[in-house]
């Protein structure tokens, strides 16, 4: 496999790579110490796709909807859940990231190239909100089911090199910014019931894991006792934290205490191509695949073979369920 500019955050075996920049250094398995600015690149001057609109079909309000982010349209394509049809389309977007959804069923949008983070009701074709995250390259993103508070991680600051974590209070105005010395590149993140928010990321080539413990301002940086080499996504199952192993094809559970986090299960994605972005809803977790053209379903936490696929996608990036109220 190769790195396709635009395309990918990183890839095995060549290190970290911001979406669409072009970085100082980026190859022989070790990211780069420094990020070219993105404003500069090819990635922030694509246009969007000619022709491209949003739409969604009157009867998707009353079901529960996925949705997925395609990097190859710049789009996020609506289907019913679980039945996988497609029911609409997001197009104010330039590469949505994964994505979130909050105990409303507002789905949160990250779009790497736009530093902005696109708020839809559940079943609507436009924005309900749009938060600006300035000079910063936006990643994913979880809702605190306690505050409602938004938690965006960003890959790099363009500007300032290391990247961070953005906390909007109640989901709205300006954010306050958390770093971790020991993290460089901010992937994905997490937050438990608690308000605990988990995090993975990079930082001299090595796999880095950290928690933001409600109401504190500093991080813990917590030694898992699994290897992972690349961070597939993070997310609190209802019971423990699931960790994705973007290489390995598999999702780890964890145990937290303290520094240290013990895997008490795996549920290992059979038939996937580099899954990233997945989404635990119930007994199911959605993966899209990265280097392939689909969505797989496989059942949670057991695994194994896959149960369903969507198609029709170029690059799906990431998944998120917002349940019909």
């Amino acid at each position: 496999m190769s790195l396709t500019l635009g395309r990918r955050l990183w890839k095995p075996g060549i290190g970290f790579c911001a979406s669409a920049a072009v970085l100082a250094g980026c190859g022989g398995g070790q990211p780069p110490l420094t990020v070219a600015p993105v404003a500069q690149t090819l990635g922030r001057a694509v246009a969007k796709d000619v022709g491209r609109h949003s739409w969604m079909a009157p009867d998707a309000v009353g079901q529960s909807l996925l949705y997925v982010s395609d990097l190859g349209t710049g789009n996020v394509n609506v289907y019913s859940y679980p039945q996988g049809k497609l029911k609409g389309t997001l197009s104010d977007t330039e590469r949505p990231q994964a994505m979130c959804v909050d105990e409303q069923g507002d789905v949160f949008v990250p779009d790497l190239f736009a530093s902005k983070i696109f708020q839809y009701r559940h079943a609507a074709k436009k924005p309900r909100a749009i938060l600006e995250d300035p000079y910063e390259d936006p990643s994913d993103c979880s809702v605190d089911p306690k505050t409602g508070n938004l938690a965006v991680t960003n890959i790099s600051t363009p500007y300032s090199g290391p990247g961070d974590v953005l906390i909007y209070r109640h989901a709205k105005g300006k954010p306050r910014r958390y770093r971790d010395p020991d993290i460089i590149y901010y992937l994905f993140c997490g937050y438990d019931d608690q308000g605990d928010l988990y995090l993975d990321g990079m930082s001299g080539g090595k796999f880095k894991f950290a928690e933001l413990p409600a109401g504190k301002s500093s991080f813990t940086n917590i030694t898992l006792d699994k290897q992972i080499s690349y961070g597939g996504a993070v997310q609190w199952d209802g019971s423990n934290v699931a960790v994705g192993n973007y290489e390995s094809k598999v999702i780890y559970r964890f145990s937290i205490s303290g520094e240290s986090g013990t895997a008490i299960g795996k549920t290992d994605l059979h038939g996937s191509n580099y899954p990233i972005g997945f989404w635990i809803q119930g007994t199911k977790v959605i993966g899209p695949n990265d280097d392939g053209t689909n969505v797989m379903f496989w059942n949670y936490p057991s695994g194994g073979s896959h149960v369903k696929t969507i198609g029709g996608l170029k690059t799906p990036w990431g998944a998120t369920v917002s349940p019909a109220k």
